[in-house]
């Protein structure tokens, strides 16, 4: 697979998107009085200071309607009148020098569509005139501080005030604007599925160059190296910092110091980045040595089983809460028939006993952010009108709720831990309410932890996975492929 070209898609899908969502707007507030959408782009991030950055990465929204990958732009949408202005400044001899020609903000705007540029200074004047006439100013709230202090500047608002998202007139985010963009970007169009596709088969790569690497006695390190190479030679990066770690309990482990060891099990949670930006997020559990123990393998079974379960629901018309709720029953039900809970396994799924061993949800949106959109608010992107998140630990954790729909991208990643003090917890506070064998469990407080994770489209008449080839999970099928 070689490297894809840093592209944008068509202008067509850019000008569609932004009538869409003119359109959207236009729903909440009477002809007139809609008011201008502010979407800020990105800046350059100092590491140490100016000229050393960390990698450049565009806001995710502005990539969705803008398209134009480059720092320091900036978009105003008149929700009344329809014009359309990119904010950006022209390249000067500096710019040049160090980093080579570039188009003029005048024709890379052309290139999504947008008929209207000017400095990146009156961008202040536009904010100011509609604020003066008082105009409705929405704007998503903001992810880094770059934007903030734009914002607070723009605005004269607080950080917290910008940081939250609420309805109305008031010094805020846009709800109404929020609620627009989410309604937009969680259906994938077809341009959209076949990126992910791709980042698809990268995460695919990288896992396989993982999962080859496994030996006792390399450093885990290594094998992140190995694996992240495949990131950059084939797409953008990784879509997360990887998790390659030998204590899975530890959910999201990001050292990578340790030497592999005979008799672990080995937790490799990676995605890829595509050359436009739309990521992969895969999960394995591999046995160090290439075989798993009896008990590894009991385990393991149980969350394969899960994980199965959840993708064969995954459907139009069912939510995934009830998806979640499903896979949770088989890690109970698996549990119990190797002896570390006991009781009626409805009774246990009700009280949420599921959460000591499963702290997360099964999954999460994934599109241009491998949480797709959790900057805009989790609640809003994840839970439909009506829909409340549970109290209990697991449960309450999960990202994806909603009623699934054709053209969701979601992950199914159900998982067992045994964290010594979570359980330890559990059993001091009485928390499981006698569901759980806590004398059974002190044998496994060395086990570590098991997650599988897949990518899931849902289609018109059920699901699929994404990427050309699924990643070996039954247990059978990846000792072979240790081999």
């Amino acid at each position: 697979m070689s490297p894809a070209p840093c592209f944008m898609f068509s202008k067509e899908v850019y000008v569609n998107r932004r009538r869409t969502l003119l359109g959207k707007m236009g729903e909440t507030a009477a002809e007139g009085k809609r008011g201008i959408a502010v979407f800020i782009g990105n800046a350059e991030a100092p590491a140490q200071y100016k000229d050393n950055c960390y990698k450049w990465r565009q806001d995710s929204s502005w990539l969705y309607f803008w398209g134009l990958d480059e720092p320091m732009y900036a978009a105003v949408l008149d929700l009344d009148s329809g014009a359309e202005t990119i904010f950006a400044d022209d390249q000067e001899i500096d710019d040049i020098v160090w980093s080579g020609p570039l188009p003029s903000v005048k024709t890379l705007a052309a290139q999504v569509g947008v008929s209207g540029s000017a400095p990146y200074r009156e961008l202040d004047n536009v904010v100011s005139k509609a604020f003066a006439q008082g105009r409705r100013v929405h704007f998503l709230p903001p992810s880094r501080y770059f934007n903030t202090l734009r914002l607070m500047t723009l605005t004269g608002w607080s950080p917290e005030e910008i940081g939250t998202v609420a309805p109305g007139d008031g010094r805020h985010a846009s709800r109404e604007l929020v609620e627009a963009v989410v309604s937009m970007r969680l259906i994938k169009e077809e341009c959209e599925i076949e990126e992910i596709d791709k980042a698809g088969a990268i995460g695919q790569e990288m896992h396989t160059a993982g999962r080859n690497a496994v030996k006792v006695g390399i450093l885990e390190q290594e094998i992140v190296g190995i694996m992240e190479g495949v990131t950059l030679s084939k797409g953008w990066g990784v879509s997360f910092p990887t998790i390659l770690t030998q204590h899975g309990e530890t959910l999201h482990n990001h050292l990578h110091d340790k030497v592999i060891e005979p008799g672990k099990l080995l937790v490799i949670d990676a995605g890829a980045e595509s050359c436009s930006h739309y990521a992969s997020d895969f999960t394995r559990t591999l046995p160090t040595g290439g075989k798993f123990t009896p008990r590894q393998r009991d385990v393991y079974q149980i969350v394969c089983d899960a994980n199965e379960k959840a993708f064969a629901l995954t459907r139009p018309g069912i939510s995934y809460r009830d998806v979640h709720l499903a896979a949770v029953r088989v890690i109970l039900e698996g549990l119990k028939g190797i002896g570390l809970v006991k009781g009626n396994l409805d009774d246990m799924v009700a009280e949420g006993i599921a959460g000591m061993f499963m702290p997360h949800g099964l999954g999460h949106n994934i599109g241009l952010d491998v949480h797709d959109m959790e900057d805009l608010g989790e609640n809003l992107v994840g839970y439909d009108p009506g829909q409340t998140r549970s109290p209990q630990l697991g449960l309450g954790n999960l990202r994806m709720a909603r009623v699934l729909r054709p053209g969701h991208f979601i992950s199914d990643e159900p998982g067992i831990y045994f964290i010594p003090a979570l359980i330890e917890k559990w059993k001091k506070e009485g928390l499981d309410k006698g569901f759980v064998d806590f004398g059974r469990l002190e044998g496994y407080y060395a086990f570590g932890g098991i997650r599988l994770e897949d990518d899931v489209l849902v289609t018109e008449d059920g699901a699929r996975r994404t990427g050309p080839d699924r990643l070996p999970i039954q247990p059978d099928d990846v000792e072979a492929a240790m081999q």
